[in-house]
């Protein structure tokens, strides 16, 4: 057990590894002086080094293994025998025991060298303790998973029985609620940091008739997390416009509001909406890392014919880009990462959107605001005086929006935006439907992308099973006689028993051809248009994501949802 480690330092073992200089360790040494933050974490922030090179570092100089806690499948005895705060003050959690001694318990620590956290963590449990190492946000992730209900229930009894004590007011309630450490101020966070640490996109704070019920959306699905009494809901609302910079009195009307958070050294965006219903007042808040939405664009899961015709149609000095969908289907993302792609010193690019969903360095970023009479209209007149090369439009939504757009774009300017349609051939009828001359259409616009995400099956579970007729007829198999193998969801710990983790993009690419800019001018219809893009190579959105589920990738449940043509 005593390893002789007491006496090295975090800091000369990655200098003796080679993972980092002496420079550097003493450049984090000095900003260590005027911070509270750990040696380990100054040298990830200064950008030197990962966690992950200091997991691998430290576990080849002390021999340590090296686990993923959660991932773990954690006994439950082991769980009861210490609370979550002594685990979150050390960033350290039980995993398992010793092979064949159940007085020995494997701990995994961020800082396996923390003789505090081993003796707290024996004096405890009255077990001698085994150290393994893992990054501190796989740490973090599994406490969440294993201890955080029961604290943020324990949040909200200890909140319930400060109000039965004081049986105070509700105005006095909302005033004290911005105390840091008072309960509702604890539950809040505590919804706010599972949530990131979860993947999940939205927060949802309902009102029901007796309850407040808390779904997270997760890869696209609501899940509902917990359940606290309905007396909680006008603290926790209160809380969160606090927070948001909203009218903590307004009760009757909707709001909006933004709130920062930093999870795990990470700065989340979190854009906040309450709606009053019958039952009290609805929270939504959406989450978005501030750069999540700046992807590099093989993040984006384009295969490589696909992103040939990106990159094509990117290239283009002038015209209009569409990229289509519904909401929540990544169009942001897309338009964000083709945007980062052509950010470059020698062009111009500027932003009109309601609202602007990330910043960008070196792109001018106007948010639209109707109370000034700025609309996408008006700012996009302002913008075309603005000497610009390249312009976004948050998103196409009038006839007077289209018409600037596509004159921007015949006058010399890459417009790129969004539209709201089912698929690629789709949105060209649909700037005709919006009143503008079919000529001008096939001018202007040189490419579509249609687009949605499916989940992908959690590759621990998924389960292989030979797929039927019918289904190999959905899945578009060149071979009807053959067996064909697909996946289905089954759920385990490990993606918290939804048998999905993470999502991929659907891509519907249409390049305006010759033969389609004449089928446009024309007004031959969609299907003319999906015909002669068909014809061109283009993969349809069932095409594509028929791809995935023959591949293993998605099931044929999730391929239904986003390709229902046909």
């Amino acid at each position: 057990m005593e390893y002789g480690r007491r006496k090295k330092k975090i800091g000369d073992i990655l200098v003796s590894g080679g993972v980092i200089t002496n420079d550097q360790l003493n450049r984090a040494l000095e900003i260590r002086k005027q911070s509270t933050k750990k040696i380990g974490e100054i040298l990830v922030d200064l950008g030197v080094t990962t966690e992950t090179e200091i997991v691998k570092a430290l576990s080849r100089q002390l021999g340590l293994e090296i686990v993923r806690p959660n991932l773990e499948k954690i006994p439950e005895d082991l769980l009861g025998i210490v609370n979550g705060g002594l685990l979150r003050k050390y960033t350290m959690v039980p995993v398992g025991y010793a092979e064949g001694n159940l007085n020995v318990v494997r701990l995994a620590m961020a800082d396996p060298m923390d003789m505090d956290a081993i003796d707290d963590f024996s004096i405890v449990t009255n077990l001698q303790v085994e150290p393994c190492i893992s990054t501190a946000n796989e740490i973090m992730l599994a406490i969440d998973k294993y201890y955080g209900d029961s604290e943020a229930l324990n949040a909200a009894e200890k909140y319930a029985s400060e109000r039965k004590a004081r049986l105070a007011d509700l105005e006095n309630e909302q005033a004290n609620s911005d105390i840091e450490n008072s309960p509702i101020v604890i539950l809040v966070k505590t919804m706010i940091e599972q949530a990131a640490r979860q993947r999940a996109s939205d927060i949802h704070i309902e009102a029901l008739q007796n309850k407040v019920r808390v779904r997270y959306r997760i890869d696209g699905a609501l899940y509902e997390k917990m359940s606290y009494d309905i007396q909680l809901l006008p603290a926790i609302i209160a809380r969160i416009k606090v927070i948001g910079g909203m009218d903590i009195s307004e009760k009757r009307k909707p709001q909006d509001g933004r709130i920062t958070a930093i999870v795990d050294r990470k700065e989340y965006d979190i854009r906040v909406s309450v709606l009053p219903t019958v039952y009290g007042e609805k929270a939504v808040m959406r989450l978005a890392l501030k750069t999540g939405l700046q992807r590099d664009k093989s993040e984006l899961g384009l295969k490589p014919d696909e992103m040939a015709k990106f990159d094509h149609i990117l290239s283009n000095p002038n015209g209009i880009i569409l990229v289509t969908g519904p909401t929540g289907s990544g169009k942001s993302t897309t338009l964000y990462t083709a945007l980062s792609e052509l950010n470059t010193e020698d062009v111009n690019i500027i932003t009109v959107e309601d609202p602007v969903e990330a910043n960008i360095d070196g792109i001018n970023q106007v948010q639209v605001n109707p109370k000034a009479e700025l609309t996408f209209a008006s700012a996009l007149r302002s913008i075309l005086r603005q000497d610009p090369d390249i312009i976004m439009i948050g998103e196409i939504r009038d006839a007077e929006t289209a018409q600037i757009a596509v004159q921007a774009s015949i006058t010399g300017h890459l417009v790129v935006s969004t539209l709201h349609t089912n698929s690629s051939a789709a949105t060209v009828t649909r700037l005709v439907d919006m009143g503008l001359e079919s000529y001008l259409v096939a001018d202007s616009v040189v490419g579509i992308i249609a687009q949605r995400l499916v989940r992908k099956l959690c590759p621990h579970c998924k389960r292989k099973r030979l797929a039927t007729l019918d289904e190999k007829k959905l899945i578009l198999a060149p071979n009807l006689d053959e067996d064909i193998e697909i996946y289905e969801p089954v759920g385990c710990y490990q993606c918290a028993e939804t048998g999905y983790f993470g999502r991929i993009g659907v891509y519907e690419i249409m390049e305006i051809t010759p033969a389609l800019k004449r089928i446009i001018a024309k007004e031959e219809g969609t299907e003319a248009i999906k015909q002669q893009a068909l014809k061109e190579g283009m993969s349809t959105l069932r095409m594509s994501a028929a791809e995935y589920v023959r591949e293993g990738i998605t099931g044929i449940t999730e391929m239904l949802r986003v390709s229902y043509e046909e």
